[in-house]
């Protein structure tokens, strides 16, 4: 009987002493200890910046390609009129004539009417223009630009060049408006040598768009007018995104099929800078002001 007591109050004791947890309590006790931070980051908001980026090795540059991707769809884009931030501009897209360069030459001159001439730019009231020689001309490109020009006595004039002077006009030649020659020296004189060079001026309003006469949904032609700098090229917004149009040496740029005619333009100038225009309807030979202008270099 002893015994048998002794036996059952043994059983009693050891139950009641405690043992170790099992593989798999332990197990999800460490995946809870585990998962507690990891949604806390889940569930925090990171502020917006307010210094520049840190360096490539630093721990803040690497952030996962989701929170990258959020923080890139949530910054505001620009406007349809706004010209994009400097990061995002294209290089700068100068032909022959650079900014910043002198340029060596002759001047002569020339009746200039009512002032139109190749660029089809129409009459104008101010005739201190030029025809820039076909090389220089480079197919249109020097259309609106305004020169500087110097004579050798230390007199200088701008110009604007409207018109193309052909062969035998050799590069670095400009053909002056009578009057404009007349400002620089005696027009019994006819030809002297000069420098000239590329300017970014202030100009009162803003540029303008107009297309050609017959244009239609089918077909068109669009030219910059009243532009500050030099227009590099000239984009058309279609559904497949934007397409760059051809220029012709009568400064127009075409669209041979319609392709975005009448629709959003991009227009870019030498320096790179580009502006964006919509809302211009389709009508032939009208000049329609814009909001926009280049900056002054």
């Amino acid at each position: 009987m002893i015994l048998t007591a002794a036996g059952v109050l043994f059983c009693l004791v050891t139950a009641m002493l405690p043992g170790p947890k099992s593989r798999a309590g332990a197990g999800a006790d460490a995946a809870a200890d585990v998962a507690a931070p990891a949604a806390t980051l889940a569930g925090a908001t990171p502020s917006a910046p307010t210094s520049p980026a840190p360096p490539a090795n630093s721990h803040a540059a690497a952030t996962p390609s989701a929170a990258v991707a959020t923080t890139t769809a949530e910054t505001p884009r620009p406007s349809a009129k706004e010209t994009p931030p400097a990061a995002s501009t294209p290089a700068p897209s100068a032909g022959r004539i650079q900014p910043g360069t002198t340029y060596k030459g002759v001047a002569t001159a020339y009746a200039a009417g009512d002032g139109n001439g190749a660029c089809l730019f129409g009459p104008s009231d101010n005739l201190m223009i030029a025809a820039m020689n076909t090389t220089d001309y480079e197919s249109s490109r020097a259309c609106g630009a305004y020169v500087r020009v110097r004579a050798a006595n230390g007199t200088s004039i701008t110009v604007r060049i409207t018109n193309e002077c052909p062969l035998p006009c050799a590069p670095g030649q400009l053909d002056l408006s009578e009057q404009a020659f007349a400002e620089l020296a005696d027009p019994k004189l006819g030809r002297i040598p000069i420098t000239w060079s590329l300017l970014s001026p202030h100009v009162s309003g803003a540029l303008s768009i107009r297309y050609k006469t017959g244009s239609s949904p089918h077909w068109c032609g669009i030219q910059v007018i009243d532009h500050r700098n030099p227009v590099a090229r000239l984009e058309v917004r279609t559904e497949k995104g934007w397409r760059r149009l051809p220029r012709t040496d009568y400064n127009y740029f075409l669209s041979a099929d319609g392709g975005g005619c009448g629709g959003a333009m991009r227009i870019t100038d030498i320096y790179g800078e580009q502006l964006t225009v919509d809302g211009t309807a389709l009508l032939p030979n009208v000049a329609q002001p814009t909001r926009v202008q280049f900056a002054a270099h």
